[in-house]
């Protein structure tokens, strides 16, 4: 087990001396620039025609893309705000529990009040004793 670690250990350093000199050596660094220079071109070629047809570029589609979760994103939020405030309105429609209970003590003191000016009128219909 400790000879293949060794030898894996070499492999890397091997493969790392080797990627160092690759880089290190001009010609291999002015083919690279080269290559990613005319990736650049072979994209912003690609961009005019697709534009040209008039069909979006893949940077379209990005912007596109990001615009759409952007959007995404505040439905979320609108949706969460929505939640909370039917939250707020069902505890708003709990406190008609409150105005039914007022209601019903209302009713109760207008039984009462009504009941006490019964009795007034009650005592005066009643016939007087006469003195003595």
């Amino acid at each position: 087990m400790s000879e293949e670690r060794g030898l894996r250990r070499q492999g890397e350093e091997a493969l790392g001396k080797l990627a160092q000199e690759l880089l290190e050596n001009p010609m291999v660094t002015r083919a690279l620039t080269a290559a990613f220079e005319t990736r650049e071109r072979a994209a912003r070629a690609q961009e005019m025609a697709m534009g040209a047809l008039n069909l979006p570029s893949a940077s379209d589609l990005e912007r596109l893309t990001r615009r759409l979760r952007a959007v995404s994103q505040r439905l979320e939020a609108l949706e969460d705000g929505l939640d909370r405030l039917e939250g707020r309105i069902d505890g708003l429609a709990q406190g008609s529990v409150v105005e039914q209970r007022l209601t019903a003590i209302e009713q109760t003191l207008a039984r009462i009040e009504a009941s006490l000016g019964e009795r007034p009128a009650a005592k005066a219909a009643r016939p007087r004793k006469a003195p003595g």
